[in-house]
């Protein structure tokens, strides 16, 4: 009778309406992304693809699917994913692993970050930040009585992330995909109700040893040497003003002559192969040049408007699940976006770091439009928000 009355409830939930506010949200970053692709990609599309709608066209095709799975996914119960907690852990490893694998793996630029899947690459990362979300939510929730003490609450959770991280740099040499899931995870670890004075020991003590592990490996061998060279690249771009510090002047540039309203819609003269790739992880530098300061507080605000219905969905959330799986998806989009924007105004050395909805990438916006789909099943079982 427990089990009937269960399942009832769940399939009332699935037919609530879901967070009409954050869906908006997402469709609006969504419609501006593709709009900024178009207009950021034009001329590096011409000069590769030989037509300037390649690529943006690729972009729409992936969001239109992704909107579609999006919506499809909002009606499956959120609750049906716990029980697969331990799949989603192992499928990130696997998905992390396959770019070592002969003939699948890819380089791009000189980093193996990438798998061939016939309709094109794209990062394994992707998928596994997503898995790796679903697996903490489904571990801390199984494993919650056990969070207020330090070895089998705070250092188990940490241990779980030592395979999948060092998967991350020693075979992908992906640190920005790294700092993301460990941000992430501590965030879902203190709403969990893990410790904070074993949070912040762990912590600090993790930190400090990752740093200069990272430090000495660049020294005295070429892992990651690459890594000094953005730093001081970060301390004084203009110190290399045509080879590491290209980029992020380039960007700078893009920034200081849009304005207070930019130079229109279009019109941006650094997207003109100046900007290495400016559809990508660089978007916001022509977002910045086109449509100005204002438009940026536009997007930033509409950002900071996810985050806080994605907050308010955790918080009225009717399951510990339910709320560490919103906490987690919201934290993927803001962290990523906050990392993304700091790196193009210069606030922070540079990384791989994407801005989601917005920076090219068919196969991640994909994902990321599904994990949507997830938390606005859970806005569906949330109360009111």
């Amino acid at each position: 009778m427990q089990k009937k009355g269960k399942k009832k409830q769940q399939k009332q939930n699935t037919q609530k309406p879901f967070d009409f506010v954050l869906c908006i949200i997402i469709l609006l970053l969504l419609s501006l992304g593709i709009v900024m692709v178009l207009s950021a990609s034009a001329p590096s599309s011409l000069s590769i693809e030989g037509n300037s709608y390649e690529y943006v066209k690729k972009q729409f095709i992936f969001a239109v699917v992704g909107v579609a799975l999006m919506f499809f996914i909002s009606k499956i119960d959120y609750h049906k994913y716990q029980k697969f907690y331990i799949i989603a852990y192992i499928v990130a490893i696997v998905a992390l692993i396959s770019v070592a694998i002969p003939g699948i793996g890819r380089s791009v630029n000189g980093a193996k970050r990438w798998v061939n899947i016939g309709f094109g690459p794209f990062q394994p990362s992707e998928i596994a930040k997503v898995a790796l979300i679903l697996f903490y939510a489904g571990f801390l929730t199984e494993y919650k009585k056990n969070l207020p003490y330090f070895w089998k609450g705070c250092m188990a959770c940490f241990a779980l992330l030592i395979l999948p991280i060092g998967i991350l740099f020693f075979v992908q040499d992906h640190l920005s995909a790294s700092v993301v899931i460990v941000a992430i995870v501590s965030i879902m670890m203190i709403m969990a109700g893990t410790k904070l004075r074993h949070f912040l020991s762990i912590g600090i003590t993790g930190g400090s040893l990752a740093a200069a592990g990272m430090f000495l490996l660049a020294t005295f061998t070429d892992k990651g040497n690459f890594r000094l060279a953005r730093l001081a690249t970060f301390l004084d771009p203009w110190q290399d003003p045509t080879g590491d510090g290209w980029q992020v002047i380039q960007g700078l540039y893009a920034i200081g002559s849009g304005g207070l309203f930019g130079v229109g819609l279009g019109q941006s003269r650094q997207k003109y192969l100046y900007i290495p790739e400016p559809h990508n992880d660089f978007i916001f530098a022509i977002i910045a040049e086109e449509l100005g300061f204002i438009g940026c507080t536009i997007i930033i605000a509409l950002f900071a408007l996810f985050i806080w219905r994605g907050i308010l969905i955790a918080m009225k959330a009717p399951d510990s699940f339910g709320s560490l799986l919103a906490i987690g998806i919201t934290s993927l989009v803001g962290i990523q976006a906050i990392i993304n924007i700091a790196v193009v105004t210069s606030s922070m050395p540079a990384t791989g770091m994407s801005l989601p909805f917005f920076s090219y990438g068919g196969t991640a916006l994909l994902i990321l439009l599904c994990s949507m789909g997830v938390l606005l099943n859970i806005s569906r079982s949330s109360s009111k928000v």
